[in-house]
């Protein structure tokens, strides 16, 4: 059966996108003024847009808006840090799942915050900060899952220019890192615990649609434990190049010139990554075995989300927020379904002949009522090669949560406790 051409940008538009944003990346991080780049290709993707949203959208619009309420209400993820209040007023100005109109009025929401966090900058440093916190979570959702139309890159846009000041006013401030790479650049955020000499790290990998900046942001908490945090784009969003069997030669790079810095211990890394980030730690728990203290894998897929059966059953999931498989096609550089599901097997651990080889130690941790990723992924990792550490959730979804189980439950009473025993009490 051939699908038609799926809502999301085909890879030449993709990237066109990614590089004008890319460029307004570096242009705000530089201090420069923010310039919203609106390409004819997106335009014209944007039209197409219109006509097939609705083939893989899981919910109605008022479905859509009374859910996002509802985890808004609950601190849920993708709306934790959001104001319920906020959430209501931004969803009173869409009426439709049109993206920019989506992107719209959460950047409206974000406006008023930045402009009042300018003019709290001089007189209230810490006001201001908040503000632009608020601002940046805003205009993130604004481009949430992926920025695949104008709106939701201009969105996209506004939101790492609100992160850079957020940045620059904490204490300690976050430290935007640039590294050559075949021909580019990675970027990351470095952050350091005050008071501590050469502290270890926990290099931070973002997600599908949880970006280096969100990571960066949870990762604070890590600082508290004395150890600095390293967040960076998985393959394929932010400013990291595409997702491809290979591409943790990124991080590795990384890890290179962590060990030529004398502020930190590149010799004591922990990679943590959450969702499809923890395919990225899994990989880099393998191929960098010798170099890492230790992995944590956080409902990732690995072998059998990668195979049709799964991709046939899954892509209708609700426990989603809206976009899941235009957010893959996003993630993946791919025009179609289709293509997706032929190209998918490729990205398998077993097919790389990983699995049951030695890792570094591993945390694993997921939930049995996983929609998104097959839980037996985590068995599959568990069951093969060296031993590891597994944290399960019985009744838990995607990445473990449920109920009191939330994300940030699990950072905080797993996630940091494992990681402080393999860079602290380990060392």
């Amino acid at each position: 059966m051939r699908h038609p051409v799926d809502h999301t940008f085909s890879s030449k538009t993709r990237q066109t996108l990614r590089n004008d944003s890319n460029r307004k990346h570096r242009r705000v991080h530089g201090g420069g003024t923010l310039i919203v780049v609106l390409t004819a290709l997106a335009l014209s993707h944007n039209a197409v847009a219109q006509e097939s949203q609705d083939k893989w959208q899981t919910r109605s619009w008022p479905e859509l808006a009374a859910e996002t309420q509802a985890r808004a209400d609950r601190g849920a993820y993708p709306l934790t840090g959001l104001k319920p209040d906020d959430v209501r007023e931004a969803l009173s100005h869409i009426h439709s799942l049109d993206r920019d109109e989506w992107a719209s009025a959460w950047m409206a929401i974000g406006d008023q915050y930045e402009l009042r966090a300018k003019s709290e900058e001089p007189t209230d440093s810490g006001a201001a900060r908040d503000d632009y916190r608020a601002a940046w979570l805003n205009y993130s959702f604004g481009r949430w899952p992926s920025p695949n139309s104008p709106g939701k890159a201009q969105s996209y846009a506004k939101a790492q220019e609100a992160f850079a000041n957020y940045g620059r006013l904490l204490n300690p401030p976050i430290e935007t890192i640039s590294i050559p790479f075949e021909g580019k650049q990675i970027v990351a955020y470095l952050q350091k615990p005050p008071g501590v000499t050469k502290p270890p790290i926990v290099l931070d990998l973002g997600g599908m649609d949880e970006w280096k900046d969100s990571v960066a942001d949870q990762g604070r908490g890590f600082l508290q434990d004395g150890i600095a945090d390293v967040a960076v784009d998985m393959p394929g969003t932010g400013d990291a190049p595409m997702a491809r069997p290979g591409a943790e030669r990124v991080y590795s790079r990384l890890i290179d010139y962590l060990l030529t810095r004398t502020d930190v211990d590149g010799s004591r890394i922990v990679v943590r990554g959450t969702s499809w980030g923890s395919y990225w730690s899994a990989r880099l728990a393998f191929v960098e075995a010798n170099r890492l203290k230790g992995a944590v894998y956080q409902s990732g897929p690995v072998d059998s989300y990668f195979q049709r059966a799964w991709q046939d059953n899954s892509l209708h999931t609700k426990e989603y927020l809206f976009d899941f498989v235009a957010s893959r096609l996003y993630v993946l550089g791919q025009p179609s379904v289709e293509a997706l599901l032929n190209y998918m097997p490729s990205m398998s651990l077993k097919a790389a002949g990983l699995l049951g080889q030695p890792t570094s130690p591993m945390l694993l941790i997921g939930g049995v009522q996983d929609s998104q990723t097959p839980f037996t992924d985590l068995i599959e990792l568990l069951q093969t090669g060296t031993p590891k550490d597994a944290w399960v959730n019985p009744e838990g979804r995607h990445m473990g949560d449920s109920g009191s189980w939330t994300h940030k439950a699990i950072f905080d009473k797993v996630i940091r406790p494992w990681i402080r025993a393999r860079l602290i009490v380990g060392q």
